[in-house]
């Protein structure tokens, strides 16, 4: 009986000192979703998984979809290697208005919209044709929107909307409507998400919970977002940002949602420093922070200024984020500390600036959780409001920190854990914003004109503006073009009909490829004698004139057995066309993941490998001056008939630093997976660069997976880095692709293993050169090959040729090590 009354009196204490303080509550509030209806449109009756772990069902014969056999169900007419099948690889297409209807329960609700915007067949719908409309009920989420325009603006291959919309009904309806302005318009969609969610915008309730910034406060806010009607209010995600970590998938998130890595939104080089949570610290969620506001991932990593006070005393760490002019914004900012020793208040206290205003003066973490230490989450939210003036249609919003110093903290220093902005729909209940500005050609000056007559005088004059900005640009990328190398090296010059008759007037059957640069196609010339490559310039494509007179001039310059060959090339009628020696065996990359073709033996991969690095070094050594290739990766490396591999796109190439430099400074272009980590970070491109990047290409050929899988769980995701960790935990044969698995020796994977490994060092310092590189796959090669003991290794001389030595097994490594030492 002792024992009873002592344990309810326990009990009793904890639940009056948990409600007096609420913070230190371990709280158990969960939420699980009513409705997690993920639709695979276009896509026939069943189930498919996905990334995140998703099960997708067919729109047809799903119950969401009345009267589905009036609209067409189409596929793309090519799959870039990055985007997943699912739910990407079906899409469904409207030509009229149509509405998918989806029974749900009362409340808010995500809404995801999938575009691939692919040019589409069977029947032919070009991408560049789509401009529709989307809503749900009296809500507009997109309206003449392009999802070509949009991806390209992103320099993404597929993208996703995400909204947020609050449903009285127990029906939800979304549909999509063809522009009407464009007679040939078509709506489409890949995927739709329709996950429910619980009031994570709750504070909106409460209006003492929320910061207006500049003038505007409760009483000043329009009507259509009172404080009565705010549960009609819809949002549109524009940014959700894990500040110092890695980017969250969606498989991590209760919601599906995506955090991204905040780094791109990082303004400047003032980067400050990022951290994870010390191993001692445990985030501890709250009745007034449930686990559900953000997941452990966002708190666990945070970014901050820096541990010099001197520095940061001079500079404000800020993030900038691309919004639509004359919307209300939600800005909503996560905060815990997570590490030793920020546990009590005045440690560290800052200030928040949200477009260039004061928004929070004075702020300490640690104080504002109600003393509640080290481990506990918070947020802030706060309402901007970005006019609609003269300026352009987007415009930047600000986020910025800097430390307090009345205060007197302990140390001048700012963190921050996650960001989060939302559009709130306006007067109308659109959130809709315009695309993205299309390049303009010149042939469509005259259709300008037309528009013109009759308009206002002040029209009038930013229309001569903008013609004289583009007659400077057509005139700057008409200087480019002319400026090709007067060498004979750089080949043949061919004509536009010469190009249309030799691919068929550029005909969708001979497409054999995409690239960030345009399309390429086989094609045949000298009356169908010699089989070649045409690389034609997407005129609406992020590459350009730059990127066309870089390849030739490189190009023009380079001859290697392991760099592909420029025929020619052709730039009439605004045209910028490639024309390549023709490579039967397609990229490395088709034959390493996603393909029916016939596996790579390991021999055949490691002289694969070998051919490339001999191509690179070449060019870091035996170009003079060196060049850096900046793009490396397997789609990028070439297989001709003989299965010799060529190195090919040297658009972004740069040219290596003189002798007295360390390295070029210079915008960071790339691929994401392959990027090197050192030069995102500090914009220093050096030839460790390319080194980085090859080592990913090296773990892709091991492994036969993509760089980059978004289908896998969190930690896999990015290949360079589950491939360190794998190695690390002596686990690396459990990721190696199936089809070696009896195929390697032990010895020659440990060396390739170890190269690899030395090639995606943190600093490229540390990374081997590439001639370093070469040397160890040729060991790595006659490590595995018991029929080539006793014959030639090649071993790259400093002036890029090669030279031979015959070596017993026993003796390779001595001789070796000798002939690299003179």
């Amino acid at each position: 009986m002792r024992n009873q009354t002592f344990l309810l009196l326990l009990f009793l204490l904890i639940v009056i000192t948990t409600s007096i303080n609420p913070t230190f509550a371990q709280t158990t509030t969960t939420y699980v979703p009513s409705e997690q209806i993920f639709l695979n449109c276009g896509a026939s009756k069943g189930n498919l998984s996905s990334p995140a772990s998703r099960i997708w069902e067919g729109d047809v014969g799903s119950g969401y979809a009345p009267g589905i056999q009036k609209t067409v169900s189409a596929t793309p007419s090519y799959q870039d290697p990055d985007v997943p099948t699912v739910p990407y690889m079906t899409a469904r297409i409207f030509q009229t208005p149509y509405t998918y209807s989806f029974p749900v329960t009362p409340g808010r609700k995500f809404v995801r919209l999938h575009f691939y915007p692919s040019d589409y067949t069977d029947p032919d719908f070009r991408a560049s044709n789509s401009y529709f409309s989307a809503s749900v009920g009296s809500y507009t989420l997109l309206n003449n929107f392009s999802a070509l325009l949009t991806a390209q603006a992103l320099n993404y291959d597929y993208i996703s909307k995400e909204f947020s919309v609050d449903i009285s009904s127990s029906i939800l309806n979304l549909t999509f409507t063809p522009s009407p302005s464009n007679k040939n318009a078509f709506a489409f969609v890949n995927g739709i998400e329709i996950v429910s969610m619980p009031q994570i915008f709750g504070d909106f309730y409460n209006f003492s919970n929320i910061t207006f910034i500049g003038s505007m406060n409760y009483m000043t806010l329009p009507q259509y977002i009172a404080l009565e009607t705010m549960d009609k209010t819809a949002f549109e995600t524009v940014a959700r940002l894990n500040v110092g970590g890695s980017t969250v998938y969606a498989m991590a998130d209760r919601f599906y949602r995506e955090w991204d890595d905040d780094s791109m939104y990082i303004y400047g080089a003032a980067v400050g420093v990022t951290y994870p949570k010390d191993p001692n610290v445990t985030i501890r969620y709250s009745d007034t922070v449930p686990e559900y506001i953000a997941p452990l991932s966002v708190y666990g990593t945070a970014r901050s200024m820096g541990p010099q006070a001197s520095v940061n005393l001079n500079y404000n760490l800020t993030w900038i984020v691309k919004v639509d002019v004359g919307f209300y914004y939600l800005v909503r900012l996560h905060f815990c500390e997570i590490v030793y020793p920020i546990t009590q208040i005045n440690m560290r206290v800052f200030n928040i600036f949200i477009n260039n205003q004061i928004a929070k003066e004075g702020f300490d973490v640690i104080a504002d959780t109600n003393r509640g230490g080290i481990g506990v989450p918070i947020y802030l939210d706060f309402i901007v409001f970005i006019p609609n003036t003269s300026t352009p249609s987007q415009q930047d919003l600000w986020v910025a920190l800097h430390p307090n110093i009345s205060s007197k903290p302990v140390f001048n220093d700012a963190e921050l854990n996650g960001l989060e902005i939302f559009k709130l729909n306006d007067s109308n209940g659109n959130l809709a914003g315009p695309n993205p500005p299309m390049k303009v050609k010149q042939k469509h000056i005259q259709h300008f004109l037309a528009i013109g007559i009759g308009v206002p005088a002040a029209a009038l004059f930013i229309l001569l503006l903008l013609l004289m900005a583009l007659r400077r640009w057509r005139q700057e990328e008409k200087t480019i073009v002319a400026s090709l190398p007067s060498s004979s090296n750089q080949g043949r010059l061919f004509s536009i009909s010469d190009i249309k008759t030799a691919t068929r007037d550029f005909s969708e059957s001979l497409l054999i490829g995409v690239g960030g640069f345009g399309k390429v196609y086989r094609g045949e010339i000298d009356g169908g004698s010699t089989c070649v490559a045409v690389k034609r310039g997407n005129q609406l494509s992020g590459q350009g004139a730059h990127e066309f007179r870089t390849e030739i001039d490189m190009l023009s310059k380079l001859r290697h057995r392991h760099l592909v060959s420029l025929v020619g090339y052709c730039n009439e009628n605004d045209e910028m066309i490639l024309i390549y020696d023709y490579m039967a065996n397609g990229t490395l990359r088709d034959h390493l993941c996603k393909t029916q073709n016939p596996p790579l033996s390991w021999k055949q991969r490691l002289e694969i490998c070998i051919g490339a690095a001999r191509g690179f070094h070449y060019l870091h050594t035996g170009a003079k001056p060196g060049i850096i290739h900046r793009d490396v990766k397997t789609t990028n490396i070439l297989l001709d008939d003989k299965w010799v591999a060529k190195v090919s796109d040297f658009g972004l190439s740069k040219a290596a630093p003189e002798l007295d430099c360390t390295h070029v400074s210079t915008a960071v272009k790339g691929s994401f997976g392959y990027l090197d980590p050192e030069y995102y970070r500090k914009q220093r491109l050096t030839e460790k660069s390319d080194v980085y990047s090859f080592g990913v290409v090296l773990f892709e050929v091991l492994c036969g997976r993509p760089a980059l899988d978004r289908s896998l769980p969190d930690e896999q995701v990015i290949l360079a880095d589950w491939a360190l960790h794998c190695k690390r935990n002596g686990t690396i044969d459990q990721i190696i692709d199936p089809n070696l698995k009896d195929d390697i020796s032990p010895d020659s994977l440990e060396k390739f293993v170890e190269i690899t490994e030395k090639c995606l060092a943190g600093q490229g310092i540390e990374r081997p050169s590439m001639g370093d590189v070469l040397w160890n796959l040729e060991i790595a090669l006659h490590l595995h090959d018991p029929v080539g003991k006793g014959e030639p290794i090649s071993i790259p001389n400093y002036d890029g040729m090669m030279s031979s030595i015959v070596a017993t097994e026993d003796s390779v490594f001595s001789e070796l090590r000798s002939l690299k030492g003179r």
